[in-house]
């Protein structure tokens, strides 16, 4: 477990130092771009976690299911708080980023499936299930419901702390403001959140473009990474910059 605490209090000092300049215009230019990705990519990644949660909460008897949704949400907070305290550092290792970003490719593959399946479960169906006297399919018990949350859950905070801490970049500030967005997100908007996706489905199509953006440059960046740690050229360059460097408007 060493290693974990060495990874936290490495992020917490990143946190403290950055959290400094937190007051400065400069900071807040420098980071507008990442910033407002990283709020889109909450908006498109928070209603999943409304559905999950309503459909294994309607499972259980109507006096559980407050606790099992508490509990629930709690679980998914935790989750992301662990795997961010994790993600931007092991992304800073050599080839990480790299994979990060293929992965990252395959989220958005499976995003892309499903929007345009459309086979999605309705939010105000859930809705109407939970506030129902009865159970919908079969009945689980308490801790059924919420490992089945929790083990859902696992496989969506990785798709966000990952989609985040990508966006982020090397900024830790960046990345704890995305993780308090997203938890505030998911803890208190889900459901308006679900709905406004599926009013709007643009929102998702912006998120998922913004989400391809962020494994493009991920891999683009990590494989600069390699090449700069093998033959020593063409390290730190982003995406972005590569396109400006191209056009000849790099500095």
């Amino acid at each position: 477990m060493d290693w974990l605490f060495t990874i936290i209090s490495t992020s917490l000092s990143s946190f403290v130092v950055e959290l400094g300049h937190l007051m400065s215009p400069e900071w807040w230019r420098a980071h507008a771009v990442p910033l407002f990705n990283i709020l889109m990519i909450d908006l498109t990644l928070a209603g999943d976690n409304a559905i999950v949660v309503g459909m294994a909460a309607s499972r259980v008897p109507k006096d559980m299911r407050a606790k099992v949704i508490f509990w629930g949400i709690a679980g998914a907070v935790v989750l992301r708080i662990l795997f961010s305290a994790v993600a931007q550092q092991m992304l800073q290792v050599i080839g990480l980023t790299l994979a990060g970003g293929i992965l990252l490719l395959f989220v958005c593959w499976k995003m892309y499936r499903q929007i345009m399946d459309g086979d999605g479960h309705s939010i105000e169906d859930i809705e109407k299930n939970l506030h129902s006297d009865s159970v919908t399919g079969t009945e689980a018990g308490f801790w059924a419901a919420l490992w089945t949350i929790i083990i859902a859950d696992l496989s969506m905070s990785l798709d966000n702390v990952l989609a985040v801490a990508g966006a982020a970049g090397e900024s830790t500030l960046v990345l704890v403001i995305g993780l308090a967005v997203a938890i505030i997100l998911m803890a208190l908007a889900s459901n308006v959140i679900a709905k406004l996706l599926q009013r709007y489905p643009w929102i998702a199509w912006l998120g998922l473009i913004i989400i391809v953006y962020v494994a493009l440059d991920m891999i683009y960046r990590g494989s600069h990474q390699v090449v700069c740690a093998a033959y020593g050229m063409g390290c730190s360059e982003t995406i972005w910059m590569g396109i400006k460097h191209r056009l000849g408007f790099g500095g």
